[in-house]
């Protein structure tokens, strides 16, 4: 698009130079005349879980809010009237735009759209009432999500435990200040384009959500039901299996794992491991349950003991080949196959070891088999449920698991790793697509809100 005629420095980095004609302020100089026109949400003791109530006259509008966009008001937090008394300085409006305060996405921000009851920002959140008569509120927020993608909040952050903007830092950001029509133009014409790339970019992710659905029925069907399909089936006996193939054997997940000692064990237990026992550059790794949730492994980021200390949990040792699973948590019996590794290694207490009899196991067709089962909540049954879901050895050790003959184990992971990698393929592309849309966009407001274009002779298209 075209640009505008005449440039100026603006006097900051990651503004650059600017149309001559306009401004350069502070944010403090957009905001509200008002009282509490920008403030932070109630600190420490004066807004906690013990004010919650049910049904509540007032919402509380927390960071998830200014980091989505997305609000349910069925889902948010309610107060009483008479709390919000003694924390009203911090209530918000409709219009107001909602600044995230801490955490790592500290910076983003949303307009708060009308409610049906009155709010108040929680502590990890800003509030900042715009002044109208100088500025159109959509505007300020694009150029906030720009100042957020340049990093130019950083300066205005305390960094304690975890990074927290701080309100005065943030009243000094570098504001630019077009005339009111520039900004309107500016709005209109963001409003327009982030809405066609936020389409796009919906479709892929919806592409990608069914390419994962296609995938994990992929896996189902061939660990289930194989590739004949003029196989004779037979009924197996299990609900969450169905019909399987005459031929395939059904048994216990014990009978297939190898015939030696600790074949089959979880990590150690309690003081068994713990913190005090992990040492620089140690002799053995430790496996824990990230590894058997995402597949990924990384030596130089695993905890490591003394071989000593292994001698006395060796009981819980993983090797190449083995099956790590996920015991402890949401996401147990979520499992990876463990590669070679350039130290001997141990699992802890929150991840399971299988080692499969290899005579009649191809590991990769388990593991899938594992993912379908963990997918279908076969593993339900084995979970003791205390603070935190856990799976049970023992409870494990029954789950009922089909075995195919070894050659057709290997054939159907033949074809499993065919059709996954098309399946992957596909959804890296979609990822790809989403990436350079999401730059797209980035790149087209900073272009805007800081007057790398001129949009003022721009129309939206019919």
């Amino acid at each position: 698009m075209a640009k505008y005629q005449q440039y100026k420095d603006s006097g900051f980095e990651w503004l650059g130079e600017v149309p001559s004609h306009w401004k350069v302020c502070r944010l403090k100089h957009v905001k509200a005349n008002k009282p509490n026109a920008f403030v932070d949400g109630p600190f420490g003791s004066n807004l906690k879980s013990i004010h919650f109530v049910d049904d509540g006259d007032v919402y509380v509008i927390e960071s998830n809010f200014a980091t989505t966009g997305i609000i349910n008001e069925d889902n948010l937090k309610t107060i009483t009237s008479n709390h919000f008394q003694t924390i009203s300085r911090s209530e918000a409006e409709v219009g107001d735009i909602i600044i995230a305060k801490i955490g790592a996405r500290f910076g983003m921000s949303s307009i708060l759209p009308k409610l049906t009851k009155k709010s108040v920002v929680s502590g990890n959140s800003l509030k900042l009432t715009i002044n109208s008569k100088v500025c159109n509120t959509e505007y300020v927020h694009y150029l906030l999500q720009h100042s957020k993608s340049e990093s130019a909040m950083d300066d205005g952050v305390n960094v304690t435990a975890q990074p927290a903007l701080s309100l005065g830092g943030l009243n000094n950001l570098p504001f630019l200040l077009p005339s009111s029509e520039e900004q309107d133009n500016i709005t209109k014409f963001l409003s327009y384009e982030t809405a066609q790339i936020d389409t796009l970019i919906e479709k892929q992710q919806t592409l990608i959500q069914l390419l994962k659905e296609k995938r994990q029925a992929v896996i189902s069907h061939a660990v289930t039901k194989g590739l004949n399909p003029d196989a004779p089936m037979k009924d197996s006996g299990v609900e969450w299996l169905g019909e399987v193939p005459e031929h395939w054997r059904v048994c216990s997940l014990k009978h297939i794992k190898a015939k030696q000692s600790n074949a089959f064990v979880d990590g150690p237990f309690g003081s068994n491991l713990k913190s005090i026992h992990f040492v620089d550059d140690g002799d053995i790794f430790v496996i824990e349950s990230n590894f058997a949730t995402t597949g990924i492994i990384d030596e130089s980021k695993l905890k490591n003991i003394t071989l000593s200390h292994f001698n006395t949990i060796s009981r819980s040792e993983a090797k190449a080949g083995d099956i790590i699973i996920a015991k402890i948590g949401a996401r147990f019996g979520m499992s990876s196959i463990l590669p070679k590794l350039t130290k001997r290694s141990v699992v802890s207490g929150n991840s399971l070891k299988l080692t499969l009899d290899s005579d009649i196991c191809n590991t990769e067709y388990i593991k899938f088999l594992l993912q379908h089962l963990k997918n279908e909540g076969a593993m339900d049954d084995g979970v003791n449920v205390t603070a935190q879901p856990a799976l049970s050895l023992g409870g494990l050790n029954n789950l009922p698991v089909l075995l195919p003959p070894y050659s057709e184990q290997n054939a159907v992971i033949e074809e499993l790793h065919r059709l996954l990698y098309k399946l992957s393929d596909l959804t890296n592309h979609a990822e790809q697509a989403i990436q350079l849309m999401q730059e797209r966009r980035t790149a087209l407001i900073s272009a805007a809100v800081t007057g790398k274009i001129d949009v003022r002779g721009w129309v939206a298209p019919e």
